[in-house]
């Protein structure tokens, strides 16, 4: 799955993670500070006017992107320079332009979300004394956030174009690799499907799990700050009165809450959707044997084996039940998290409404990136399925012993 497209995959993963680790603590030591290159951006964006909101593109926050630019270029060029295979361009470059990409997203993110606090503010305005909002002011407030989002809008649109054809690639890497194992390969039970469908169904899934928790984590780190700072205007929670950076740790708590509840409840999912895989395709090969043998896919045969994929089916839909109870009901409450921690606050008076949306926009996005696996759990547990599957292939391509059934799985 890995080793086919990416160069050497566990020190490519690493290397990366490591990268970014050396390239943030070179920008806090001081490399953010850097007078020449500011006095330089200077020259050539908005100035920052104190008082006001600063602009998307400041000195600051255009040296910022420069920094993490160059840094990406520096992965992409190291990884040249080492190893190159077939797929560099897309498995190291394209992962590499995924990523900055992603962090382009979140930033405009956090830009709408302080512009969102001043709209509101100026609704409230308008609203508690009647004319001392124009309409130019009104509406020229609306048209200054018209140029983040016309660029936001294209980049969405690109970003999923490319992810889309950086998945495919994958999986042609996958497809090309399997294929040229397949006389160890064609032995395993239901292996054109694994080929064919697995891969496929693995494709798409890590098209849409895999950038949505590189955004979970750009969102973190783009989030958190701003979320301990606004929680400075929170008076004091419910029962434990004033805490620093209370609402992060609200987020943090709710996230964890649900992610392990979800995990304990749907235990015994993947196995049972590995199983699932494993009566779909005894089944159905046994189908396929009958279009060309008379012998085959007998009335007796078929309906023992369709008795096995039913019974497999009730399991699943009866544990489904519960866990779906479990998932809904933590989602549909935690909407209402922030709102019983923010309510002492509000009751207080302290906060204005754009202070308020700003608050409640940047505590979701914190708990949603928190919420991660909760909100995929059950996409999580089709990639696990999937990925038993293929580890199999794998297994036989290098001699290893077929994987051991996942524990929770029930035999049909």
């Amino acid at each position: 799955m890995f080793v086919s497209f990416f160069p050497t995959p566990k020190l490519f993963f690493l290397s990366a993670v490591l990268w970014t680790g050396i390239a943030m603590a070179i920008w806090f030591s001081g490399f953010s500070e850097w007078q020449t290159g500011l006095d330089i951006l200077g020259s050539y964006v908005p100035a920052v006017i104190e008082g006001e909101r600063p602009p998307f593109l400041s000195a600051e926050k255009a040296w910022t992107y420069i920094y993490i630019i160059a840094c990406g270029l520096i992965f992409v060029a190291g990884w040249a320079v080492r190893e190159r295979n077939k797929w560099f361009m897309w498995s190291v470059g394209g992962t590499t332009l995924i990523m900055l990409s992603t962090y382009f997203n979140v930033q405009i993110s956090v830009f709408l979300n302080d512009w969102y606090g001043a709209f509101y503010d100026l609704i409230q305005k308008a609203l508690s004394e009647p004319g001392s909002v124009t309409s130019g002011e009104y509406f020229g407030k609306l048209a200054t956030v018209a140029w983040i989002l016309i660029p936001y809008i294209m980049v969405l649109v690109l970003l999923d174009f490319f992810v889309s054809h950086y998945v495919f690639r994958w999986r042609t890497a996958m497809n090309n690799y399997y294929m040229e194992h397949w006389p160890k390969l064609r032995s395993v039970e239901g292996a054109a499907q694994r080929v064919q469908e697995d891969t496929m169904r693995f494709a798409r899934i890590v098209e849409g799990l895999g950038v949505s928790f590189v955004r979970s984590i750009m969102t973190l780190i783009a989030f958190l700050p701003l979320l301990y700072t606004l929680s400075q205007q929170v008076t004091e929670m419910p029962l434990f009165g004033k805490v620093d950076g209370s609402l992060v740790y609200v987020a943090l708590l709710s996230a964890a809450f649900g992610t392990v509840l979800l995990a304990v409840v749907g235990f015994k999912l993947p196995g049972l959707e590995f199983n699932n895989q494993k009566v779909e395709a005894a089944y159905r090969k046994e189908l396929v044997y009958g279009e060309d043998h008379i012998e085959r896919a007998a009335p007796p045969e078929v309906t023992e084996l369709f008795s096995a994929v039913r019974r497999n089916y009730y399991r699943l839909y009866f544990h489904y039940l519960y866990f779906g109870i479990a998932r809904w009901s933590y989602l549909q409450a935690s909407n209402f998290v922030p709102l019983i921690a923010l309510g002492p606050t509000v009751v207080a008076g302290a906060i204005t409404l754009g202070v308020f949306t700003q608050i409640n926009n940047a505590f979701n996005q914190v708990e949603e990136s928190f919420k991660f696996l909760a909100n995929s759990w059950t996409t999580i547990i089709d990639l696990i399925s999937i990925h038993k599957r293929l580890i199999a292939f794998e297994s036989l391509i290098h001699g290893d012993p077929l994987p051991q059934p996942i524990a929770g799985a029930a035999n049909p």
